[in-house]
């Protein structure tokens, strides 16, 4: 394509011959340790089982110590131009992320509540294999081994602070920049993921391994709400019925005067009264939705699982090595602890598996670990390729010089010496992501 430029060939500058010659398709990290980091920090936070008063005194240390390194590393990033770029992506990824929590917090609500406490109190849960199977390998395993299957050693916190270490660490050339692009596709991959979990679980809902969970954790009516009063109640368990609106396709049964509710006034928002069944106490709707927690009924998939394996996808992609199997293993760990202690049935932890998988696999285009320098200064070669023939066909050497340094700039542009303004956003950047950090740390605590 290019051949009448070969005689010409030694007027590429250095940078872009070798750039060409030794290009990867995928990013190494320049530095390693990190494998060291996570480790470290599930082993200070599992004290607070051994040892409450060392883990009071070593979380905060530990803490401060990752806060403080991350900070001092702003002045000599290198990276600054390519984080700024992603920024939208991740302020709207956060946003998009915050409003499908929303939903899903309206829809573990209205599952929980929709058939009344008695539905969830007689109900039985369903048969899994799943728990068979761990009940079987108690039986036969090692005591020792039992009791580190059954030690909560990971939890949902936990898988939130490693993506967050994993994050952070593209400051110290571990991990691809920009580290907010990787954050925005971790963010926007939970979003997908936790909107097709509300659509699963909202479709069809299912008793909880729990029975008694719903007394425990919620008030509210014993009998159901008066959709399920008319279109489920008489078909629950009558097979004569259920034949009969199969032939009729209509809700047939006399349901006499159906049972209703408290109805308080929320203004614009009264028409998820129906969907939340407040009752007096209940308050506003925003504290039945924030209290919603993780409801009271099964919900086909694990969320938990979910963040543990999307967790684990960016790890292996972004850093990969032995750090990232040691990262599944956790992610296994919390799998079997949700179905051993009836948190999920084993299909949601199975669903939850192959669904964080593929769904991170969907959504490169927000980040990906494959080198891109090559691809982009092949656009802009092809961008300026008629003005490059038409240069090399006149023997302008200069013209051709001159547009051979705009390809060579595209590799250079990220590495540009960041100005004292970009220090300033920077830090601002960091400091804000270590507050979201800490608040997210806090909020999900509790697991």
């Amino acid at each position: 394509m290019f051949k009448f430029l070969a005689p010409r060939l030694h007027l590429l500058p250095v940078s872009l011959k070798s750039n060409q010659t030794a290009s990867s398709t995928m990013w190494r990290p320049r530095s390693g340790g990190l494998g060291m980091a996570a480790v470290s920090y599930v082993a200070v936070d599992y004290l607070r089982h051994l040892s409450p008063t060392w883990h009071r005194r070593l979380m905060p240390v530990l803490w401060s110590l990752l806060a403080l390194v991350a900070v001092s590393r702003v002045p000599i990033y290198k990276h600054w131009s390519s984080e700024f770029r992603s920024l939208k992506a991740f302020v709207a990824s956060m946003v998009f992320m915050l409003l499908t929590l929303l939903l899903e917090a309206g829809c573990v609500r209205f599952v929980t509540v929709v058939l009344g406490l008695d539905w969830h109190t007689d109900t039985h849960p369903l048969p899994d294999t799943g728990q068979w199977f761990l009940l079987a390998l108690n039986e036969k395993l090692p005591h020792a081994l039992v009791g580190i299957l059954r030690a909560r050693i990971i939890g949902l916190h936990h898988f939130l602070m490693l993506f967050m270490i994993l994050a952070f660490s593209v400051l110290f050339d571990s991990v691809k920049a920009p580290g907010l692009g990787l954050g925005a596709r971790y963010m926007f991959t939970m979003a997908i993921g936790r909107i097709l979990r509300s659509i699963t679980f909202v479709s069809t809902i299912v008793p909880s391994p729990r029975p008694w969970c719903a007394n425990v954790r919620f008030g509210g009516y014993s009998y159901p709400h008066h959709w399920a009063q008319k279109y489920y109640v008489p078909y629950a368990s009558d097979s004569n019925a259920i034949r009969q609106v199969l032939q009729q396709d209509i809700a047939f049964a006399d349901t006499g005067e159906l049972l209703g509710g408290y109805r308080p006034d929320w203004g614009p928002m009264s028409f998820l009264i129906d969907f939340l069944r407040p009752t007096p106490s209940s308050g506003s709707w925003y504290n039945l939705l924030r209290t919603a927690g993780g409801g009271c009924n099964d919900l086909v998939y694990s969320g938990h699982v979910l963040v543990a394996v999307l967790t684990a996808m960016a790890w292996t992609e972004a850093y990969g090595g032995f750090s990232s199997g040691f990262i599944w293993l956790l992610v296994l760990h919390s799998a079997q602890r949700e179905i051993r202690e009836r948190h999920h049935y084993t299909v949601d932890v199975v669903v939850a598996t192959y669904a964080g998988i593929l769904i991170w696999k969907m959504t490169s285009f927000l980040w990906s670990a494959k080198d891109t320098s090559t691809s982009r200064r092949v656009n802009v070669l092809e961008k300026i390729h008629s003005r490059l023939t038409q240069a090399a066909k006149d023997d302008n050497i200069d013209e051709v010089r001159e547009l051979l340094r705009e390809v060579e700039l595209v590799s250079l542009e990220d590495q540009k010496a960041p100005s004292k303004n970009m220090h300033l956003l920077g830090s601002g950047i960091v400091i804000s992501a270590i507050i979201i950090v800490l608040l997210a740390l806090v909020l999900t605590s509790d697991g």
